[in-house]
């Protein structure tokens, strides 16, 4: 019998295999893919999901399997292959230039040369059609990330894709944004385009995807209807277990004899370039036992913000910060991190740490300043007792479930989410009086996720004082017991946890709310 152009499946790939040396990062994957449906990729970090994705857009090559297309057997070799094919991609890390406007960078990414003004024209119409509303004369460094990621829809539309690959989309969207979001990919679907979906937001995939397809340790563990499914059982089946979830006790922090650990009074600072964005008379108190966090859309300032806690960014008056009563304002990292203070940046790789040094080496430069000593042995002469990095590390790896594929990998050689727990835990193994964390779970699986947000909470309840933040909602409404909104490099006043709602704070992070 033979298999119609309506039956045949769009994408079929059938045992599909990568290695890298000795690690198989994915063995022998089968994933069919149907025309019109909206089809998702789960997995834990490291579980194989990137590393698939890239061969069907051709960065990588399988070793072993066959990919058919439309039922060809089709050698992907280069992301120009697959775009010829019809397979787009939207990456979760976005690739435009700042300086550049919307049009041009558009113009940059497609295989032929369309005059600029032809590209600007379609790329306002598509837009339109699709509810994502563009400027394509704007420049990028003045958008918002939901804006910034409309660009690398229509650039990846543009192209005319039967096949939209999405890794993470909504990772840096309001809640709002989220729901036009969805609206578009289901009006993709309608018009039988079919979408490879990423998320570790279980809830998103229970709304939006027919299909799923879950990866564990490199291979298929599974495939359901995610809308059969709760969060629960998806996470299970990408874990092999019960994901625990964090469990945090009633706020004592900012009440009775609760004493103030991170005092910041009056923090203003211009912006640092064209695309920087200024910090306008912030103020906050953290105090011992609490967790208070900090939502807002990416590019409001919280990066900013960050850089002058942490002391990369100094303040001209001492007493802006205060950390454990000490003014701190003027003082650099380690005079911050010598007062009892940790700091988790949003980057891991370059900034959190150094991609071509080990974990050994990445440990040591975060604590030479403060206790370095502790890894430095022999007489009047010291030298370095790489032993006790090395037990250092192993100690870090157990308590914080790390894992890797040798005994002290480069960093860059973890994945992601497995290189941010080696860097929380690298700062919890402190035992800080102040922890301040960037982005705690971006990118980062169930099981991972509540890993980390159970050691935050572990640690606010041992008595110190916990800044997180965050673009993931339903993360601070987990673990915080007080929230705040930033809003181009304005602070609202903290509000209770227990009286947020996501519409409230999302109309927040879009500064629809003049208390923000």
């Amino acid at each position: 019998m033979s298999v119609t152009a309506t039956d045949q499946p769009l994408l079929d790939v059938r045992r599909v295999t990568k290695t890298f040396g000795n690690l198989v990062a994915c063995d022998a994957i089968d994933l069919v893919i149907k025309r019109g449906e909206i089809h998702a990729l789960l997995g834990e970090n490291g579980a194989g999901k990137s590393t698939f994705v890239k061969m069907l857009f051709g960065s990588l090559q399988p070793v072993a399997g066959e990919i058919f297309w439309k039922g060809r057997k089709v050698n992907i070799s280069s992301p120009a292959v697959a775009r010829g094919l019809g397979i787009g991609m939207v990456f979760q890390h976005f690739s435009l230039f700042d300086s550049l406007t919307a049009a041009e960078n558009i113009a940059l990414s497609l295989d032929k040369k369309i005059p600029l003004q032809d590209i600007a024209v379609r790329a306002r119409d598509l837009g339109e059609a699709y509810g994502l509303p563009l400027d394509p004369d704007a420049l990028v460094g003045d958008l918002s990330v939901g804006e910034r990621q409309r660009i690398e829809i229509i650039r990846c539309l543009l192209q005319e894709p039967d096949l939209i690959i999405l890794d993470e989309p909504t990772s840096v969207l309001t809640p709002q944004e989220a729901d036009r979001l969805f609206v578009t990919l289901e009006r993709l679907r309608a018009e039988g385009k079919s979408i490879l979906y990423i998320s570790h937001r279980l809830d998103e995939v229970k709304r939006l995807c027919d299909r799923a397809t879950v990866l564990r340790h490199g291979k298929v563990a599974g495939d359901c209807d995610p809308r059969k499914e709760t969060p629960a059982s998806l996470a299970r089946m990408m874990v092999g277990n019960d994901i625990k979830i964090a469990r945090r006790d009633v706020a004592t922090g900012g009440k009775g004899e609760a004493r103030p650990l991170l005092e910041i009074r009056g923090l203003s600072q211009p912006p640092r370039g064209p695309f920087s964005t200024a910090l306008h008379d912030i103020s906050l108190t953290v105090y011992a036992g609490e967790i208070v966090g900090i939502a807002g859309v990416s590019g409001n300032g919280q990066g900013e913000f960050f850089e002058s806690v942490s002391g990369e960014m100094r303040q001209d008056r001492a007493d802006t910060i205060r950390i454990g009563g000490v003014a701190a304002g003027r003082a650099g990292i380690s005079r911050r991190r010598g007062l009892g203070a940790a700091f988790v940046p949003e980057e891991r790789l370059g900034h959190g740490a150094v991609p071509e040094l080990p974990l050994t080496d990445n440990l040591l430069l975060s604590r030479y300043a403060t206790d370095g000593g502790a890894f430095l042995r022999g007489g009047p002469l010291k030298i370095l007792a790489r032993h006790r990095l090395q037990s250092a590390v192993g100690s870090i790896v157990k308590a914080m479930d790390v894992r890797k594929s040798g005994e002290n990998p480069d960093a860059s050689a973890l994945s992601g989410g497995n290189l941010q727990k080696f860097i929380i835990g690298r700062e919890l193994a402190r035992k800080p009086a102040v922890l301040v964390v960037n982005q705690p779970t971006w990118g980062v699986d169930a099981g991972a996720a509540a890993y980390v947000r159970q050691a935050l909470i572990d640690l606010a309840r041992d008595g110190s004082a916990v800044l997180v933040i965050s673009q993931d909602l339903d993360e601070l409404m987990e673990i915080c017991d007080r929230i705040a909104v930033m809003n181009q490099g304005a602070l609202s006043k903290t509000l209770p946890s227990a009286e947020v709602t996501l519409e409230k704070i999302g109309l927040m992070m879009g500064g629809a709310d003049k208390a923000a």
